[in-house]
C-alpha cells in the first residue's frame, strides 16, 4: 500500500484525498471509487467531544487506523503535531502506524496559535523516517493557516527544512492565491498538497503544479449539517434531503 500511495501522487491529475473520521465514513469513501483515503483531525476530535490540535487524540486516532486499514486501498493518518514532543515517542507512533498498514500520515508544525521552530520539526521528521522510512509523511506547514509569517519565502523556508529532513510531501492549508500557489511549487521538488478550494477545480490546481488535494473537514461538517437538516425536516413535516442511503446500504459497509 505504501509504495501505491506514493504513486498516487505522480499521475496526471491531482489525487484527491476525501477525509474520513470513522469506519463507515471511510468505508463510503472507498466504495465511492477514491484511490486513497485520510483522516480528519477535526472529525476524530470533534466525533470523541475533545478540542482539535490540542494534542488529545492519540487514543483516537490509532482506534480510527486500525479500524480504516481493513479498506481495499491505501491510507494515511492526520496524528496533528505528533501527539508529543518528544521525538521518540512521534517516532514509535509512526512505526505503530506502519505495522498496522498505514501508508502516510500529516505532521504539522502548528502548535495552537504559533508555529514550532522549524528545528524542531526536523528533528520530529528526522525520528519519523528513521523508525518508519516507507511512510509518506506529508510535512504540514501552518504559516498561512494561522496567519503567521504567511508569505511564500517564509514558507519556502520551512518547506525546504522538512524535505533535507525527509520529508515525502508538503501540504500547506490555507494557500489560496494563484500566485502563492505556483511560486511554492515551482520551488518544491515533492508533492505540494493545497486544501480544497471550491474557486479553483483540480484542473487547474493541476495545472498550478499542486500534486494532492485534501477536503480536510470539510465532510465532517457536511455531514454535521446533513444530520441537523434531516432532522429538521423530519421535525417539520418537510421532504428528507435526497440521497439518504438505506439500513442495508450502510450494514455492507461493515462486512
Amino acid at each position: 500500500m505504501t509504495t501505491a500511495f506514493h504513486a498516487l501522487h505522480h499521475t496526471d491529475r491531482p489525487l484527491l484525498l476525501p477525509n474520513a473520521w470513522d469506519f463507515a465514513s471511510g468505508a463510503a469513501l472507498a466504495a465511492a471509487g477514491f484511490a486513497a483515503i485520510g483522516t480528519t483531525s477535526l472529525g476524530v476530535a470533534a466525533a470523541a467531544g475533545i478540542p482539535d490540535a490540542a494534542g488529545l487524540t492519540r487514543d483516537e486516532t490509532l482506534t480510527l487506523a486500525r479500524r480504516l486499514v481493513r479498506l481495499p486501498c491505501p491510507v494515511t493518518v492526520d496524528i496533528e503535531a505528533g501527539f508529543s514532543p518528544d521525538p521518540g515517542e512521534v517516532g514509535d507512533l509512526v512505526a505503530e502506524l506502519a505495522d498496522l498498514g498505514v501508508a502516510g500520515i500529516n505532521l504539522e508544525d502548528g502548535r495552537g496559535d504559533r508555529l514550532a521552530d522549524p528545528a524542531t520539526q526536523v528533528v520530529l521528521i528526522r525520528a519519523v523516517k528513521r523508525r518508519a522510512p516507507g511512510v509518506f509523511v506529508n510535512a504540514r506547514t501552518d504559516t498561512y493557516w494561522l496567519g503567521v509569517d504567511a508569505t511564500v519565502p517564509a514558507t519556502l523556508d520551512r518547506a525546504r527544512r522538512y524535505l533535507d529532513a525527509g520529508a515525502d510531501g508538503i501540504f500547506v492549508p490555507g494557500l489560496a492565491r494563484e500566485q502563492d500557489i505556483s511560486a511554492v511549487t515551482a520551488a518544491v521538488p515533492v508533492p505540494v498538497n493545497v486544501l480544497h478550494l471550491p474557486a479553483l477545480g483540480l484542473d487547474r490546481l493541476a495545472e498550478l503544479g499542486v500534486r494532492r488535494v485534501s477536503t480536510g473537514s470539510l465532510l465532517f461538517r457536511a455531514a454535521l449539517n446533513a444530520t441537523v437538516t434531516t432532522a429538521l425536516a423530519v421535525r417539520d413535516g418537510r421532504p428528507l434531503p435526497p440521497g439518504i442511503p438505506g439500513y442495508a446500504e450502510v450494514d455492507a459497509l461493515s462486512h
